[in-house]
């Protein structure tokens, strides 16, 4: 039993990489959210289809971003 508990302990790594698991949520969900309501806003208005996937586009390249920099800073520090 007790060499089940010191694999347990030998176990290491570095809490950057759960912390960046953990914050990955966020953006997945916002590039659900942002191409949920783009497509919806399609649907409801196709003559504004241009904008409406112009803009859809730019708020994805904005939260990637964030994403990887969520991703690097671990790296860094």
């Amino acid at each position: 039993m007790s060499a089940a508990f010191e694999t347990l302990a030998a176990v290491t790594g570095n809490i950057g990489t759960i912390g960046y698991g953990l914050a990955a949520i966020g953006p997945g969900v916002g590039v659900g959210i942002i191409f949920g309501n783009g497509v919806q806003a399609m649907a409801r208005q196709p003559e504004a289809a241009g904008l409406i996937r112009q803009n859809m586009l730019l708020g994805f390249a904005v939260v990637e971003a964030l994403a990887l920099i969520g991703f690097v800073v671990p790296f860094i520090l």
